[in-house]
């Protein structure tokens, strides 16, 4: 069995976007040499998320939207009674979620139709990253 580890940094230039990763994860896949296995993919930061949906901008501003309605910014949340002011960041990653896990058929991501990979950024600005990790052979 192989193991394939590395990791995608991301400095995103707003507080909230998503960045569709596909390709990225695609390339190390093939790195990996893994025809058979799966592949995670993991937000290594407690307000970023990672996702499989649609790469339509309607259903990522969407997102955005009822994102912002389930979390509201700047209502008075006791974990920024410590001097933070995240916690909307922190709730939204909890909603989207934390990883992926997708199966590699024949060397390839294993996607149903129009599914694509999603780095969610909530308090951005600042460097973070995401791991990727394939085993399989």
């Amino acid at each position: 069995m192989r193991s394939f580890t590395e990791y995608l940094w991301f400095n995103t230039k707003s507080k909230v976007e998503f960045i569709n990763i596909t390709s990225q994860i695609e390339e190390l896949v093939e790195k990996s040499k893994v025809k058979e296995g799966l592949c995670l993919v993991n937000a290594m930061h407690i307000t970023s998320s990672v996702f499989i949906n649609d790469e339509e901008e309607g259903l990522k501003e969407d997102f955005k939207r009822w994102l912002e309605e389930l979390v509201p910014s700047g209502k008075r949340y006791k974990h920024n009674l410590s001097g933070e002011d995240n916690a909307p960041a922190h709730l939204k990653r909890t909603i989207m979620g934390r990883e992926v896990v997708i199966a590699i058929t024949g060397g390839k991501l294993d996607f149903g139709p129009w599914e694509q990979v999603f780095y969610g950024e909530f308090d951005g600005q600042r460097p973070k990253r995401v791991l990727v990790k394939i085993i399989g052979e």
